[in-house]
C-alpha cells in the first residue's frame, strides 16, 4: 500500500504524518475571523466534537463553522469579527433551520450586549475559546438531521480527498 493511500486506513504510522498535513485556507477570512475559528475548532475538538468551515447549507447559505458531536447534535457557529461585521450581516437566520444548536463566536473586543441574547455565545482568539453563554437546543427532525449529517459527512470525505488528490480538485473532478 502507498504511504498516501495508507492515510485512508489511519494505522498508526500514517495517523502520526497527519500532524504534518498543512491544511490549504480559502482566503475569505480576515486574520482575526481565522484566528477564531481555529480558537473555536480547539473547543470544540476538547468536547470530541468535529467541525467542517465554510460548510454550505441546502439553502445555498454557507455556515462559517459547523459542528458534530459524537451523539449527533449539530451546532453552527457564525463568526463575527468586528461590530461592523456583524451589523453587516444578517444572514444568520437562515442557518437556524440546520443546526440544533447556534452560537456567535467573536473576539474579546465585540461588547456582549450587541448580540442577540437567545443565542449561544463564544469568546475566541487564535489560541483557544470558552462558552460565555449557552445555546439553546432546538432538536432538528430526523430527516433533517440525516440530510445535513449525510451532507457534512461528504463534504468531509471529499475534503480528505483533496489532500490526498490535489490534482484532481485542480481539475474540477472533485
Amino acid at each position: 500500500m502507498s504511504g498516501e493511500a495508507s492515510l485512508l486506513f489511519m494505522s498508526d504510522s500514517s495517523a502520526a504524518r497527519l500532524s504534518n498535513i498543512i491544511l490549504p485556507t480559502d482566503g475569505r477570512q480576515s486574520p482575526v475571523a481565522a484566528g477564531i475559528q481555529r480558537g473555536v475548532r480547539r473547543l470544540f475538538a476538547e468536547l470530541g466534537h468535529v467541525t467542517l468551515p465554510e460548510f454550505t447549507l441546502a439553502n445555498g447559505r454557507r455556515a462559517d463553522l459547523i459542528a458534530l458531536a459524537p451523539d449527533g447534535i449539530l451546532t453552527i457557529i457564525e463568526i463575527k469579527s468586528s461590530v461592523a461585521d456583524f451589523r453587516a450581516d444578517r444572514k444568520w437566520p437562515d442557518y437556524e433551520d440546520f443546526c440544533d444548536r447556534f452560537y456567535f463566536a467573536v473576539p474579546e473586543t465585540v461588547p456582549f450586549d450587541i448580540l442577540p441574547e437567545d443565542r449561544g455565545l463564544i469568546i475566541a482568539d487564535s489560541f483557544g475559546a470558552a462558552v460565555m453563554r449557552e445555546s439553546a437546543h432546538h432538536p432538528l427532525a430526523g430527516a433533517r438531521r440525516k440530510a445535513v449529517t449525510l451532507r457534512f459527512a461528504h463534504a468531509a470525505a471529499s475534503a480528505l480527498h483533496a489532500l490526498a488528490d490535489p490534482d484532481r480538485i485542480a481539475d474540477g473532478r472533485l
